[in-house]
C-alpha cells in the first residue's frame, strides 16, 4: 500500500507521496512514487502512483521511453510532446490500459489484481495548472476550485485533517504543510506507509521546478511537525468542554 495526495491552488500544485511498498510484512522496499517530466520554460508534468508496483513501473517506464521518437527526437506523442495537460491525462490514461491488458485472462486466473490508480498534475506554455486523477480503467476525473484534491492509496487516515484545512484559496506553503500531517496522521495509523516522503510544489507560471523536499528517516523537520501537532491535538482533546449527561427518560433526540 502506499499514499498520494496532490492539491491544486490559485497559486500552483502541491503534491506528495510517501515511497514504501510491500508484498508481505517481510517484504518491504522503498520506491519513490513521483515521476517528475519537466521542459523548463515549456512545462511540467508529476506523476503519483499507487497500486500495483509492476503495473506502475511499467507505464511510468513507457512514458519515459515514450518521451522521444527512434531517432531520438522529441516525440510530439509523448509525454512532453502532446499539446495541452489534458491530453497528458488521455496518454497516461492509454498507457495504463495498454500495460493492464497484457496477459488479463492469466492474471485473473492467478487473482492478480494488477489495478493502479495515478494523479497527474502540472502546466503546459499558454494553458493553465490542470490536476487529474486516472482511475484503473483509464479513464479520469479533473480537480476544480471546490473539489481541489486527490488521494490515492491509503487515503482514509490523512484525509480529515485536509479536509478541515485545505481550500482552492491555501497558499503552496500552507497546503505542503498539511500534507505532510496528512502523512503523518497516515504512518501512525498504518504501517504500509511509511517515509521516506516527497514533497514538490509547483509554482503557477514557472514551468519548471523549484520547490522540492524529500523527508528521510530522522528527518527534523517532520519529526518536529509531528510532535507538535500530537502535542497540539493532546491539548485541544484536554480542552474540550466536558460531556453532560442527562436523564434516561429525557435522552432522546427531538422528532
Amino acid at each position: 500500500m502506499t499514499y498520494c495526495a496532490a492539491t491544486l491552488t490559485e497559486q500552483g500544485i502541491v503534491f506528495a507521496s510517501d515511497s514504501r511498498t510491500n508484498a508481505g510484512i517481510d517484504r518491504i522496499a522503498s520506491y519513490s512514487k513521483m515521476n517528475v517530466f519537466e521542459t523548463p520554460g515549456e512545462r511540467v508534468v508529476v506523476i503519483l502512483s499507487a497500486g500495483n508496483l509492476a503495473t506502475t513501473q511499467s507505464v511510468n517506464s513507457l512514458l519515459r521511453m515514450r518521451v522521444t521518437d527512434r531517432a531520438g527526437k522529441p516525440s510530439d506523442d509523448g509525454i512532453l510532446g502532446v499539446r495541452h495537460l489534458y491530453d497528458v491525462a488521455v496518454l497516461v490514461g492509454e498507457t495504463l490500459r495498454e500495460v493492464t491488458g497484457r496477459g488479463q485472462d492469466t492474471m485473473e486466473r492467478q487473482h492478480v489484481d494488477t489495478g493502479a490508480d495515478f494523479i497527474v498534475g502540472g502546466q503546459a506554455r499558454g494553458g493553465a495548472p490542470r490536476l487529474f486523477h486516472i482511475y484503473p480503467v483509464g479513464n479520469f476525473i479533473e480537480a476544480t476550485p471546490d473539489t481541489p484534491y486527490f488521494q490515492i492509496g491509503e487515503t482514509k487516515y490523512g484525509k480529515p485533517v485536509i479536509d478541515r484545512f485545505i481550500r482552492y484559496g491555501s497558499s503552496l506553503e500552507d497546503v505542503a504543510k498539511c500534507l505532510v500531517v496528512s502523512f503523518d496522521s497516515t504512518m501512525r495509523s498504518n504501517l504500509s506507509v511509511g517515509l521516506p516522503i516527497d514533497v514538490l510544489a509547483y509554482e503557477k507560471d514557472k514551468l519548471r521546478v523549484t520547490l522540492r523536499r524529500r523527508f528521510c528517516e530522522g528527518d527534523r523537520y517532520f519529526g518536529e511537525v509531528s510532535r507538535f501537532w500530537s502535542d497540539s491535538m493532546r491539548r485541544a482533546f484536554v480542552d474540550l468542554p466536558g460531556l453532560t449527561w442527562v436523564n434516561v427518560s429525557e435522552d432522546r433526540c427531538k422528532r
